[in-house]
């Protein structure tokens, strides 16, 4: 997702369901799966019988990142196989090298199997709605502006990233990065909790390439600060900026779009999976 803000704008698991496997082969052709006949007694009664199941679990196969040729029929599995790879990295927080190649593997192998490429003249409505990030490769330099600059998470900075979503309107070309927040707070104090949103406005500038041009960030505090009013950040101009930070816009190609699923990647070469909200 590529973002644009007044001083940072880049920032903004699967489970899958075995079936149970067959009864083992016995080599003296026994069903192992059959309840064990009881035996008689001494007085001719007939013990209660014992049901006897024995069930072998499926091993688990390592993710093969290297498979190739997928078609339209894999794509579920692609899905699972790109939302393992980004598990447990925390938006890719805590991504290393080995994490960020992963990952783009098996991005490139569900963009490539997709029945078509992406078109945004004939699939913008799939666009619309609110999505929420799993996973940006620009976090991996462990600041909140990913590639662009932007606050650093860390010690430094007491700041936690929660959930980071998109908003988008394809009628109003409205597009909201929306980030949850928990700031540190000397103690005793608790931390607090805030929800920052950053405006933009954006327009279709290729085939599969969009355009975002930043508007403005709010800030709107919860829990127990939530009676605050909304506060909106005044934009630095942008005679004051220094020469590399963001000028408020970004681009991005979407490289694959379906109901439930977005991939794209940033004008500086970030991949983001998005999952619809």
């Amino acid at each position: 997702m590529a973002m644009a803000s007044p001083s940072w704008s880049s920032c903004c698991t699967s489970t899958s369901t075995h079936s149970l496997p067959g009864p083992p082969a016995s080599s003296k052709g026994r069903n192992p799966w059959r309840a064990s006949s009881g035996r008689r007694s001494a007085s001719g009664g007939k013990r209660q019988q014992k049901l006897s199941i024995r069930a072998v679990a499926a091993p688990s196969a390592a993710v093969d990142y290297s498979d190739t040729g997928a078609g339209a029929g894999d794509i579920p599995s692609l899905k699972i196989k790109l939302l393992s790879a980004v598990a447990g990295l925390n938006r890719g927080l805590a991504a290393s090298q080995e994490d960020l190649d992963r990952a783009d593997a098996a991005a490139r192998q569900l963009e490539a199997a997709a029945p078509a490429p992406v078109d945004l003249a004939k699939d913008l409505d799939k666009l619309q709605g609110r999505w929420r990030l799993v996973y940006s490769s620009a976090f991996s330099s462990r600041t909140l502006g990913g590639s662009r600059p932007g606050p650093p998470t860390g010690r430094l900075l007491p700041i936690t990233l929660g959930q980071v979503f998109q908003r988008i309107d394809v009628v109003s070309q409205d597009f909201d990065n929306i980030v949850e927040l928990e700031l540190g707070a000397p103690w005793p104090l608790p931390p607090v909790e805030a929800t920052a949103t950053l405006a933009h406005k954006f327009e279709i500038t290729g085939i599969a390439s969009i355009k975002i041009n930043f508007d403005k960030t709010t800030v709107k505090t919860n829990g127990n600060l939530s009676q605050l009013p909304l506060l909106e950040v005044p934009r630095i101009p942008d005679s004051l900026r220094p020469p590399t930070s963001n000028t408020g816009s970004g681009e991005f190609d979407v490289t694959y779009l379906d109901d439930d699923t977005r991939i794209t990647r940033g004008d500086r070469g970030e991949l983001r999976v998005f999952v619809v909200a």
